[in-house]
């Protein structure tokens, strides 16, 4: 069987199903080829999963708060496994409505795995497929190191597997997932070690953010090893032992989270019968409208190595669909001052230069603006969260090029900052705005 579209998208998670969804808007013929469940990573194992378990880890911390507003409550315990129940049958409805949407869209879905014939054809199975444009959305996937025992431990996606809260944890790794997990797992009541390969864990990040979460995770309790390096894991006596360099042993663990990066998923797909090659990390390189060196090969989200986070994985392919079927040639996805969020305990929100960035670009004409303080809903708690913010301005108008905020509410309070920092916004104008009181957000346009 061999049939014809104006588009494929290979796999269908954000990115692959955005473009072919903008593209069969406009009429034209579509399908999307995955071999596992709709909506990638994002929907199955990763923001999804992870914001529901934050959730569930928010409302740890409130009960812990609830007796310093009056409350006299009292718990009977977590059910870890009730949450993981309720999530996934959350899952499973956003999995069927994708079926359901594709279908009402007129997008064909093949289930399978694609492999290139050539730079127009795939073949899924016994199967062969062409079309005009092919859209590489394949995403990546989580790595474990090369130790011994590695594979006694499990990764961010076995994470989501846990059908029991593990009493004794060991997340290693320094990224955004590596914190996310440890928080999570900490505020639902379990023992968490944090092993960093170097000092400091989100090193891309602004100082203030990572300086900042580093003390309120500690404070929290959870255990933080800075420039540990894992030799192996064993199992001893149904437990697992974390042995480190300098000889140090952890012993007596449940489980050991690897958060140690990620990979492309640009293997097994036959890219060189299209003419494709892909760099030293493996990842499809792409010039800014997303084109691949082969004309009508596209790649977009994760497998690009570009900004990995589902809503630019979603831009992207909008806008390649605008630009190759909606009589957009200039259409593309600005790759600078994207927001994102990390959902830690506090979260944080962070757009644009980090006040490092900003002084090697920038030097002299760079002015910071920052405070930090405890908001009104800890002003009287026990477990005093901080809150941190720092506007990153540059020139004799202070423009602002970077916001960057560490506290609760910094993941809902940043888009509209976000907006205003794409838009060109100086401190003038952030002074020029009435402040919305009492809240923490009143302080970015009141910052002296």
């Amino acid at each position: 069987m061999s049939k014809h579209y104006d588009l494929i998208a290979i796999g269908a998670g954000s990115g692959g199903l955005s473009v072919a969804e903008r593209a069969a808007r406009y009429g034209k013929r579509c399908a999307v080829i995955e071999s596992g469940k709709l909506g990638g990573t994002c929907v199955n194992v990763g923001c999804v999963p992870k914001k529901v378990m934050w959730y569930g880890a928010e409302i740890a911390h409130s009960l812990e708060m609830a007796g310093d507003y009056g409350f006299d409550v009292s718990t009977n315990g977590f059910d870890w496994a009730e949450l993981v129940t309720k999530r996934e049958q959350y899952i499973d409805g956003i999995n069927t409505w994708y079926h359901s949407y594709l279908s009402d869209s007129e997008i064909d879905e093949i289930n399978g795995h694609a492999s290139f014939v050539d730079a127009h054809t795939l073949q899924v199975g016994d199967d062969t497929y062409t079309a005009d444009h092919i859209v590489i959305s394949t995403g990546g996937r989580p790595v474990t190191p090369d130790v011994p025992g590695s594979e006694l431990g499990i990764d961010s996606e076995g994470f989501f597997a846990l059908e029991e809260k593990p009493e004794r944890v060991a997340v290693v790794g320094a990224g955004y997932i590596a914190v996310e997990v440890a928080g999570v797992l900490n505020a639902l009541g379990c023992d968490v070690a944090l092993y960093l390969r170097k000092q400091h864990f989100l090193r891309s990040f602004d100082a203030m953010l990572r300086e900042g979460l580093m003390e309120q995770m500690i404070n929290d309790g959870v255990s933080i090893f800075p420039s540990t390096q894992v030799g192996s894991v064993v199992e001893e006596n149904g437990k697992l032992t974390l042995v480190c360099d300098k000889g140090s042993r952890t012993e007596g663990l449940d489980q050991i989270i690897w958060a140690i990066g990620r990979v492309p998923n640009s293997d097994g797909i036959a890219l060189e019968n299209a003419g494709l090659k892909v760099d030293e990390q493996g990842y499809i390189n792409t010039d800014e409208y997303q084109n691949t060196r082969v004309e009508g090969v596209y790649a977009i989200g994760d497998v690009t190595g570009r900004e990995q986070l589902t809503p630019v994985a979603i831009a992207a392919g909008r806008r390649l669909a605008d630009r190759l079927f909606n009589n957009q040639p200039e259409r593309r996805l600005d790759y600078e001052n994207i927001a994102s969020v990390i959902f830690s305990h506090p979260p944080i929100g962070t757009v644009g230069l980090s006040e490092t960035e900003a002084r090697i670009k920038h030097g002299d004409a760079v002015k910071i603006y920052q405070t930090r303080f405890t908001s009104m809903q800890y002003a009287f708690s026990e477990r005093g969260v901080p809150t941190a913010m720092k506007l990153v301005t540059v020139g004799a108008k202070e423009k602002v090029v970077g916001c960057h905020i560490l506290g609760p509410g910094a993941d809902e309070m940043l888009q509209g900052f976000a907006v205003a920092i794409r838009m060109g916004a100086t401190k003038q104008d952030l002074d020029d705005t009435v402040a919305i009181h009492p809240t923490s957000a009143e302080e970015l346009v009141t910052m002296r």
